[in-house]
């Protein structure tokens, strides 16, 4: 029982860090939305904070398997980067309540060296996983440009999305951050000429 358990409090401080907005729960509120005594939570994981450490890791574990999976999928190097896209805007990843928690963690790291760790892991990860496909698209310089404006959008929709007023939804979200890769790498294509400077007829049509 004890991983049914461990994992029924890691869901279960997601769930309570979301309703509250902020890390400022107890042990004993994670306890009680999982069904279970508050000692027992410190059994499985001895304190609060090494709890929430666990849910951040289990955020990233599952953002990680996501992001394998589609890339697995994906036949392209343009495929990759719309992979990346969508597994950032994926049901489970854009739920308010998992927003909530990273945004939490996200306020927990200007304290805690330990959660800012694990979110440096996050932005390098995507960083990366958008770079390696970039590179195949563009020349390196555009590549690092597009990763990381790319990767600023995900972050910054993330945060438009909290705002219950402004919603941004999953279709939108994925839209407004594939807009914006498609117009960069057109400006970092370059437009084949033919004779007096008309359109080479051989490469209309066709997609980097």
């Amino acid at each position: 029982m004890e991983p049914v358990r461990r994992k029924a409090l890691v869901d279960a401080a997601l769930r309570v860090i979301g309703d509250h907005g902020s890390l400022t729960v107890t042990m004993s509120d994670i306890a009680r939305r999982a069904g279970v005594s508050p000692a027992l939570a410190h059994h499985y994981f001895g304190s609060k904070e090494q709890l929430l450490i666990e849910t951040i890791r289990f955020l990233l574990r599952q953002l990680r398997k996501d992001a394998v999976t589609a890339l697995r999928e994906a036949a392209t190097p343009r495929e990759r980067v719309s992979a990346i896209i969508r597994v950032s805007f994926n049901a489970d990843q854009f739920a308010p309540q998992t927003i909530a928690a990273w945004l939490a963690f996200y306020a927990e790291a200007q304290r805690s060296e330990e959660t800012r760790r694990f979110l440096v892991i996050y932005a390098r990860r995507l960083r990366s996983n958008l770079l390696a496909a970039l590179k195949a698209l563009c020349p390196a310089d555009a590549a690092e440009r597009i990763a990381e404006g790319a990767a600023a959008m995900i972050d910054g929709l993330y945060i438009r999305q909290s705002l219950k007023s402004a919603p941004i939804g999953i279709t939108a979200s994925i839209a407004l951050t594939e807009d914006y890769v498609n117009a960069l790498l057109a400006a970092t294509s370059p437009s084949p000429r033919g004779e007096k400077g008309q359109p080479d007829r051989t490469t209309q049509g066709q997609m980097t």
